[in-house]
């Protein structure tokens, strides 16, 4: 399936000179929605993952089919103070500011191998500040998994040397 045909996009989206990858076309389509999960499970089935860290917000609607796909859990990783229990941290540098990330604390089993998984990968800052926070949390990061990557953001290069796996790049 072509996958690609169920990306819309949308010019000057959020500002002038953006052109937005708007994945809810795929999202809508069961059977494009499925294929899209297969495909980005099947380059891990022999991986070693024991959990798939969802980024939020996007990311969780991939990352739990991904996850039963694979057959493990789903580590949650959130923006500040959306998390009910004791967290770790972890603020980094955006293009216009800082954010931050947090993740419950002591969910991940040390030395847990762990995938990675968000919709689209551009300039990989939220990703790499996802990859500091499971190793922080005692996790081992086996790669990440994206739907959609747009590589002349460079997100690839930014989180080398870590495997990356996407279906569609632009």
């Amino acid at each position: 399936m072509d996958l690609a045909r169920h990306i819309r996009p949308i010019p000057d989206f959020p500002k002038p000179g953006i052109l937005f990858r708007d994945i809810t076309p795929l999202l809508a389509d069961a059977d494009a929605f499925r294929a899209a999960i297969e495909a980005m499970a099947e380059p891990w089935r022999s991986a070693s993952v024991e959990a798939v860290a969802a980024v939020e917000a996007r990311g969780f609607l991939f990352a739990g089919p991904l996850a039963l796909a694979l057959g493990v859990g789903v580590i949650p990783v959130r923006k500040p103070g959306k998390l009910p229990a004791d967290t770790i941290s972890h603020e980094y540098e955006l293009e216009y500011g800082r954010d931050r990330l947090e993740m419950h604390r002591g969910v991940l089993p040390s030395g847990a191998g762990v995938l990675v998984v968000d919709d689209v990968l551009a300039t990989g800052g939220t990703a790499a500040a996802c990859m500091k926070l499971i190793a922080a949390g005692g996790g081992r990061v086996i790669g990440c998994s994206f739907l959609v990557e747009i590589a002349p953001l460079g997100g690839r290069e930014r989180l080398a040397p870590h495997r990356i796996e996407s279906v569609i790049i632009y």
